[in-house]
């Protein structure tokens, strides 16, 4: 692959690093009360945009033929949602005597309390070739329950209700995420087919508008003096976050090819990618709207932006090895089931 070919691949990476060092090199122009006026532009036409593009690009109607798989539904959800912010939250009662910033380590938190992403996960069962009726409907049916529980996971884990009132972030959410959210589904009924035809790129919409309150909230941190990022904490959380990916992956692989699972090895893989993978695209408004006013919100944010490239990196390395586990395990299913008892 050229480098041309691989910077386009990659835009969104290094958009990512871009964005961080313009608000680096001019935090102003993307501060409240600032030229953008972030307040209004970002916390209520951007969050909107991009859940408004959800909707619209979400193929509710490729579900169905997934809904009956309830036990695998079950497994995805209770482990993204439930297994996982346990997890790391009684991981963090060890981690919070190091000497890494406190406030990297609550963006750990966060992370554990996101839905699975709407896009990854799938992209990668179907590149394994994977149950990706599976992953298509618990990417999306976990992006609805998300916008319930992740909220109230960060409520319960971070206790940011102390300083944002409960009603308030819940009013902003149904305005900003769940409103637009149908209304892009209802706008997808009557625009099926021209949608299907002409394949707008809803991905790199909602990647750009993305890129815009990345850029907003790192204008709140590089303004605000007080704030100091530690680069040696900031590199101990990149290891643990591939420590904990590599390791959920391995604990979802044990579970769901016990003899007694009831999975097929295609279900394996849509359930090792689902059960770990985390939205950026969901979680970095969400912040937003549950942490509007921390000073310390960017900082939260860190370990989400580095999960982000992180699951993709890894999980595109092991797309060849799970195929070729994958396949072993069908071919090994199809010849004693050939057998005669």
């Amino acid at each position: 692959m050229g480098l041309l070919a691989r910077l386009r691949k990659e835009w969104f990476i290094i958009g990512i690093v871009l964005v961080i060092l313009s608000a680096k090199l001019q935090p102003s122009v993307g501060v409240k009360g600032g030229p953008l006026k972030p307040e209004i532009t970002i916390a209520y036409f951007a969050v909107s945009l991009i859940f408004f593009n959800s909707g619209l690009s979400l193929k509710t109607e490729e579900l169905r033929s997934a809904l009956l798989h309830v036990r695998l539904h079950l497994f995805v959800q209770s482990f993204t949602l439930v297994f996982f912010p346990l997890a790391i939250w009684l991981l963090l009662q060890f981690l919070a005597l190091t000497a890494i910033d406190q406030w990297l380590l609550k963006g750990l938190q966060t992370v554990s309390c996101m839905p699975p992403p709407v896009s990854s996960a799938v992209i990668l069962t179907k590149a394994v070739g994977g149950n990706e009726a599976a992953a298509i409907f618990n990417s999306a049916f976990g992006s609805f329950l998300g916008i319930v529980v992740t909220p109230l996971l960060l409520l319960l884990f971070l206790g940011s209700s102390s300083s944002v009132p409960f009603t308030s972030i819940f009013s902003q959410l149904f305005m900003t995420v769940v409103v637009p959210l149908i209304l892009g589904q209802v706008c997808r009924g009557f625009l099926r087919e021209f949608l299907d035809r002409r394949k707008p790129p809803f991905g790199a919409i909602s990647s750009a508008v993305l890129l815009m309150i990345i850029y907003t909230t790192f204008c709140d941190t590089f303004s605000n003096p007080n704030i100091e990022l530690d680069p040696t904490s900031l590199l101990l959380v990149v290891l643990i976050i591939f420590s904990i990916q590599v390791s959920f992956m391995l604990l979802t692989f044990a579970f769901s090819t016990r003899s007694r699972s009831g999975f097929s090895p295609a279900d394996t893989v849509a359930i090792i990618f689902c059960s770990t993978h985390k939205s950026l695209t969901l979680g970095i408004p969400m912040l937003k709207i549950v942490f509007e006013g921390y000073e310390h919100l960017s900082l939260i944010s860190v370990p989400l932006l580095i999960y982000h490239p992180a699951q993709i990196l890894l999980g595109s390395i092991l797309v060849p090895t799970i195929r070729s586990w994958m396949t072993s395990r069908q071919k090994g299913i199809k010849l004693s089931s050939l057998q005669p008892v």
